[in-house]
């Protein structure tokens, strides 16, 4: 893959269209995780040049007894399959973008969406960091290289340190932490870079 640069990508404007631009050299598929409400489909929808696929289903009373939410009260749909987009970066590197359920029943769809995958950006919410282990968890078990990203909210804690967040985590000392915005273009297209750079540092040597 080429080297990441500092993003100038405008999502909103429509990017490449439906089409891949004659630039594309590298076609990665990206996971975006994380636990449910943490902003993955916000996140895919921000950057995505082509219209992003949903599989959203209003919440309901029986799913209440089982999705935590504890957080996201304001929340009414779930993804119940996967979100899909697609972003072309500087360099000629094209992201697919699978968003995974958040929600422990959606487990058995892991092994099948993360096929194929080089890397996930894992989204946290620093109002309930306890909520991400789950998700780290699969990822770790996978082996797929991550970022982990902690989406902005209002009412997110202001007084954690990079430090303690990153301890909060038991992250190792390579893997990228950024915060972002994932209704934010540009702030989102920044965290997946980070994830990009981060797989471009540790390709295997016969890639390079």
């Amino acid at each position: 893959m080429a080297s990441a640069t500092s993003s100038t990508v405008d999502a909103a404007s429509g990017g490449a269209g439906i089409h891949l631009p004659d630039t594309a050299r590298d076609l990665v598929k990206i996971l975006v995780t994380g636990p449910f409400g943490v902003g993955k489909t916000t996140l895919i929808g921000s950057v995505s040049e082509i219209r992003p696929l949903h599989t959203e289903e209003q919440l309901t009373e029986a799913s209440a007894q089982v999705d935590d939410l504890a957080g996201v009260r304001d929340k009414s749909t779930t993804t119940v399959a996967i979100d899909f987009g697609r972003i072309s970066l500087p360099g000629g590197i094209v992201l697919y973008l699978f968003g995974t359920p958040g929600q422990e029943r959606f487990r058995s769809l892991w092994d099948d969406i993360a096929h194929g995958a080089l890397g996930a950006l894992v989204l946290v919410d620093a109002r309930r960091i306890d909520a991400s282990f789950d998700v780290l968890g699969l990822v770790e078990e996978t082996g797929l290289p991550y970022a982990v990203a902690f989406n902005t909210f209002p009412d997110a804690p202001r007084h954690h340190t990079h430090e303690q967040l990153r301890a909060a985590l038991d992250l190792e000392p390579t893997t990228p932490m950024v915060t972002c915005d994932a209704r934010e273009a540009n702030s989102s297209i920044d965290a997946l870079l980070a994830l990009v750079q981060h797989l471009i540092d540790h390709r295997p040597s016969e890639y390079r």
